[in-house]
């Protein structure tokens, strides 16, 4: 099988030094063996031709410091992509970013959060109709995920099912028919990749306030639920459901 990482952020020097860059966070959790990986940086204009498209079993989209509903120029190619891909009805796993992306591109609506910034490691509840799509996987009705997101989707159309949500955002996750499939949170992260965010981004661009930044680093002893999106993120991605 061969699959695509459509990587909308420019690598840390942190995850660059210890993971090889985002695309090695997510070879770490979805990659297997026998598999072939590739990495478009598609902020940067990198794109995959029309003509090799068609050799992807399918596209994973990463998160990005860029708003989903913004249009800039690599933005608005990137949904160009993603609707075909949908016409050719391939696999799209989207994480943060890539979840509020796709949503866009179904015809949903993504803005601020009411609430403002999310992040930090948080719960989200699994729908009945989740439980039964990941049956075979024996989730757990609640799973921990580290988030970091002050954007989130306000409408989808009635045709995409909600699959989560948490107390403090809607639509955790979701999916439309069997191959597309949204996260908000990043279970591709471990808390060492956002205590570095945390630092070396969020406080040093002030987007957030440094007592939010101590409060939130007080609560990161909890360890997210990593092998478990793993499990689902993987069966999804390759049809095991």
């Amino acid at each position: 099988m061969r699959f695509g990482v459509l990587q909308c952020a420019e690598d840390t020097d942190y995850v660059k030094k210890k993971y090889g860059g985002y695309f090695g966070v997510f070879l770490r959790m979805l990659a297997e063996e026998g598999e072939f990986w590739d990495v478009f940086r598609v902020a940067d204009g990198d794109f995959p031709d029309d003509g090799e498209i068609g050799v992807y079993d399918g596209f994973v989209i990463t998160g990005s410091c860029k708003d989903a509903y913004g249009d800039d120029a690599w933005i608005c190619e990137l949904l160009t992509l993603l609707n075909k891909l949908q016409l050719m009805n391939k696999k799209i796993l989207g994480i943060c970013f890539g979840h509020q992306i796709l949503a866009r591109a179904l015809g949903g609506k993504v803005a601020r959060a009411e609430s403002g910034w999310d992040v930090g490691v948080r719960s989200i509840n699994l729908s009945s109709s989740s439980m039964k799509i990941f049956s075979n996987l024996e989730m757990p009705k609640t799973l921990s995920v580290i988030e970091c997101h002050r954007d989130e989707i306000h409408d989808l159309p009635c045709e995409v099912e909600v699959l989560a949500w948490s107390d403090k955002t809607r639509v955790e996750m979701f999916r439309y028919r069997d191959n597309i499939m949204g996260v908000q949170g990043h279970p591709e992260y471990s808390t060492d990749i956002l205590k570095q965010l945390i630092n070396d981004r969020l406080l040093q661009c002030n987007l957030i306030e440094e007592s939010y930044a101590v409060e939130i680093m007080s609560k990161l002893e909890m360890d997210p639920d990593m092998e478990s999106w793993k499990k689902l993120c993987t069966s999804f991605l390759k049809g095991r459901l």
